[in-house]
């Protein structure tokens, strides 16, 4: 080290003339500064004592390795003596030549400091208690500072175009062209390897033919998360920024819920010194995901793992040293294991927390409960072992509330899936963000729901966005005991409904008779749903709409359960109608589409623009109009249809059906 000393005083005095003419007083001022970096140098190995990390946030000592100074950076900064050490002068001694760039200081009295940088300009400090956030995450930010990613996407771009790859130095000199803040260092280091870097999948089953080294990494384009860490720590360093790399456990690929975690540390991330603070990323993670069976990388960028915040980033990361986790208070490992793994896709989707917070979850006489909060309107689905049949779905304003029934005893895994409800088309698919494994001791039978009941399930958001506003049944379920139940809603929207019921097992109803069974009242811009049940059972009611002026196809909006558990029930479908019937016109009686045989049968109809009705059984029996109404009677003897016509215009001489009852067998 004296060598050192000696060489660098030397040749600071040299340089610095000024100095050189001072007494021995101001001579001994002159200093030199060595520090020793924790990562090893593109070309050369550390060649002094220096510090290693021990992958648990600590140092421990690292033996001289020799003086060689054929691979080191030597920066020589010179400053005025009453100055605050900024940088006036620097001298860069690398390989090749060296040169000195500055202006002559025409005798004034000056302090030289020879710094000698192998890696990195100044040793990472420890997190302290200014780095500290508090736990649990307090909704304000998914980030540990403020990021403005507008701003940032002139820089990403040119991160992205840089192709240098001959070495280390030459890509963060390339690099940093653009970037003028810290933040813009790291952020231009973090794009290019989440770009340029894949995970190497076969290196990971054969980890003794792999090298995390930086040069390697670069050379290769591929590395497993130690070397993803180690590239970033070590452009970090070039470019002046404290960065650390760190061990632990991580819930990653392969994590099974509720699992443990014993013996090796099995990932690695970082942590970088931005404005005044320590903050994490996971450049692996960033960069893209493998396939289930760890065969193929596909990149996948995901801004997530960029200065996450800490009380997020513990939800699938667990540093060694818990001095890491930046977190007051700080999490035991069992409190990892045991919390609810929040993936990125959970949060990037606005969703801000979910009940039981525990992975796994017991069921109370056959049934499980899950709710998620989110900040506005989101779509979700939910598989339970990859069906979405035994549960109840209802989405809510700020979230959803999911209730499970297993038709089956033992352990079931319940994914929930999440999408923005105004999608782009790209980005037009659910993404899996939460996962329970739910254990069912007992199975309630009764729970059973019709194949067809489609999720979610019950009125919401998004079907007033649709145009049903002010449903009078705001649940998802419908309880009736005589077999007959109405909903309303007021339309906001000028659409066409349609409706149809349906149900399972041998009192299934074929679709034309599951349409007859809901008779749709127009009033207005209210609409209600009379509903006939066949039988006792559950049955779904399904409504769909397009717009009136569209003349494709319905789009189905949302559905409900209805129940009857009265086995005397047996109501007969509505009477089948036709196109010319309008949505405005209305049945008053009779209602049931099924006529007794060999009586007379009273007819009310509320219809408007017709200038004739005539009812067409054995005869023809004309319905008068009085009030708005068109009234009469038609005897069922002799038929087993019925019909009800309409003459549109007094100068026309046909009739069109609108209506058809059937008469019961004599």
């Amino acid at each position: 080290m004296g060598n050192f000393q000696s060489f660098f005083t030397t040749w600071a005095r040299r340089l610095c003339p000024g100095c050189a003419s001072e007494d021995a007083n101001k001579a001994n001022n002159l200093t030199v500064h060595m520090e020793m970096g924790a990562v090893t140098g593109e070309d050369s190995q550390p060649s002094s004592t220096g510090s290693k990390g021990d992958g648990n946030g600590n140092s421990r000592s690292q033996a001289a390795q020799g003086t060689d100074l054929n691979g080191t950076q030597v920066t020589v900064e010179i400053h005025h003596e009453d100055t605050s050490p900024q940088l006036i002068k620097r001298l860069s001694l690398g390989k090749g030549s060296q040169r000195l760039r500055g202006h002559d200081n025409k005798g004034e009295t000056l302090l030289c400091q020879a710094l000698l940088c192998f890696q990195k300009t100044e040793a990472p400090r420890p997190p302290g208690a200014k780095d500290l956030h508090a736990y649990p995450w307090d909704k304000s930010s998914l980030k540990s500072m403020p990021v403005d990613l507008q701003q940032l996407k002139k820089l990403d771009a040119y991160a992205l175009k840089v192709n240098v790859t001959n070495s280390v130095e030459e890509l963060v000199k390339a690099l940093l062209k653009q970037a003028r803040t810290d933040l813009e260092k790291v952020r231009a280091i973090w794009m290019w390897i989440c770009h340029h870097i894949e995970y190497d999948v076969v290196g990971y089953h054969n980890k003794s033919q792999l090298s995390s080294k930086p040069r390697d990494v670069l050379q290769m384009g591929k590395s497993i998360c130690e070397g993803y860490a180690e590239l970033f720590e070590h452009m970090c360093s070039l470019a002046g920024i404290q960065c650390k790399k760190l061990s632990g456990h991580a819930k990653g690929h392969g994590y099974k819920t509720g699992q443990t975690f014993t013996g090796d540390s099995d990932h690695a991330w970082n942590a970088v010194y931005l404005e005044g603070r320590w903050h994490l990323l996971d450049s692996t993670w960033g960069s893209g995901s493998v396939d289930d069976s760890f065969t193929k990388f596909t990149y996948r960028y995901n801004e997530f793992y960029f200065l996450t915040h800490p009380a997020l980033f513990i939800n699938n990361h667990f540093p060694d040293n818990s001095n890491w986790q930046l977190l007051k208070p700080t999490l035991t490992l069992k409190e990892f294991e045991n919390n609810m793994l929040h993936n990125s896709n959970f949060y990037t989707l606005g969703l801000l927390a979910a009940h039981p917070e525990t992975p796994i979850i017991q069921t109370v006489n056959g049934k499980a409960s899950v709710s998620v909060d989110c900040r506005s309107g989101t779509l979700f689905m939910f598989k339970l072992k990859g069906t979405d049949e035994h549960g109840l779905m209802t989405l809510k304003r700020h979230g959803m509330q999911l209730d499970i029934y297993p038709q089956k005893t033992g352990s079931h895994k319940l994914e929930i899936f999440a999408k923005p409800s105004k999608a782009e088309a790209s980005d037009d698919v659910y993404k899996c963000v939460l996962e329970y494994v739910v254990e069912c001791e007992s199975v309630d039978k009764a729970m059973r729901f019709p194949k067809e009941l489609h999720q979610p399930v019950g009125p919401s958001w998004f079907s007033e966005r649709q145009g049903f506003l002010r449903p009078s049944h705001g649940e998802p379920v419908l309880h009736t005991n005589d077999g007959r139940c109405s909903l309303t809603f007021t339309l906001s929207k000028d659409i066409s409904v349609l409706t149809s019921l349906h149900s399972d097992g041998s009192g299934s109803l074929a679709e034309d008779m599951g349409r007859r069974h809901v008779l749709q009242v127009h009033r207005r811009n209210q609409v209600e749903l009379k509903v006939q049940l066949p039988h006792a059972g559950s049955f779904v009611l399904k409504i769909y709409s397009k717009k009136k002026s569209d003349p494709g196809n319905y789009d189905y909006i949302f559905n409900y359960l209805i129940r009857c558990l009265n086995t005397e029930v047996k109501w007969p479908a509505f009477p089948q109608s036709y196109s010319k019937w309008l949505q405005d016109y209305e049945i008053l009686e009779p209602l049931s589409g099924l006529l007794p045989a060999n009586r007379n049968v009273h007819f009310k109809l509320k219809m408007h623009g017709v200038a004739k009705v005539l009812v067409q059984a054995e005869n023809t029996y004309p319905l008068t109009q009085n009030k708005g109404c068109w009234e009469g009677t038609c005897n069922t003897s002799g038929c087993r249809e019925v019909f009800v016509m309409v003459h549109e215009n007094a100068n026309h001489s046909f009739y069109s059906h609108v209506l058809k009852y059937e008469v019961e067998a004599q």
